[in-house]
């Protein structure tokens, strides 16, 4: 997807997203390595929005898991559709069908339903997935992920394991409201994003304009804000 380190900082300026060397190194690298990328900050400092910017500069389709508490397989990753598969058996009831031949029948892929995780390694084209506020879930809701963050590849017990047909750029945020499990870490490349420093400031104001949003870790009307404050 990308040929260096600038040409990163260059597409993201492109969409208003001023990335610095870090920023754009480390989405360099983990489009190499086929990593997933965890940023880390405080709210508002720009972390969903580099996911959002890296699928518009690369022509990707961007899904998105919005984490919370609770959040566990059925909502993440798949679940069965239970009425289709009730209504399938009950159809089926009178003509004498083999159990075992039902059960691989209501068992298949036209009874699953996807949800984001499943979703991102099973689309055909270029997928960013984003896994938003990752800190928000339990510690052990993080383990649904690993399989995913490690071998990009899903194991259902009722069709085996699925391998992505694509590997997907994949952004989990965190806003460091908790600490994250080792495991997950050691599969992610890290980047932290705070607020950015006066000469970004001024570097936002001065190519975007007081008309333009533009990123540099935040929406220039926050900028503009954090710019006041720090000066009083």
């Amino acid at each position: 997807r990308f040929q260096d380190v600038q040409g990163v900082r260059d597409a993201l300026k492109e969409v208003n997203y001023l990335a610095d060397d870090g920023i754009a190194g480390v989405a360099f690298l983990a489009d190499r390595l086929g990593k997933p990328i965890l940023v880390e900050g405080p709210a508002g400092t720009g972390k969903t929005q580099l996911a959002k910017s890296i699928a518009e500069i690369t022509g990707s389709r961007l899904i998105r898991l919005q984490c919370y508490e609770g959040l566990d397989e059925s909502k993440a990753l798949y679940e069965w559709n239970y009425k289709k598969q009730l209504l399938r058996i009950q159809t089926e009831r009178g003509d004498n069908e083999d159990w075992t031949e039902m059960k691989d029948d209501i068992f298949s892929d036209e009874f699953l339903l996807t949800r984001p995780l499943l979703e991102a390694i099973t689309a055909d084209e270029p997928v960013v997935l984003l896994i938003d506020e990752v800190d928000r879930v339990e510690v052990e809701t993080e383990a649904l992920l690993l399989e995913i963050l490690s071998d990009y590849q899903v194991s259902i017990p009722e069709l085996g394991t699925i391998t992505a047909k694509q590997i997907p750029l994949v952004f989990l945020t965190s806003n460091n409201t908790r600490e994250l499990s080792e495991a997950l870490k050691r599969r992610c490349l890290y980047l932290h994003v705070d607020y950015p420093e006066l000469d970004q400031l001024g570097d936002c104001i001065g190519i975007g304009g007081i008309d333009e949003e533009f990123h540099v870790g935040l929406p220039l009307a926050n900028t503009c804000g954090f710019m006041a404050l720090i000066q009083d």
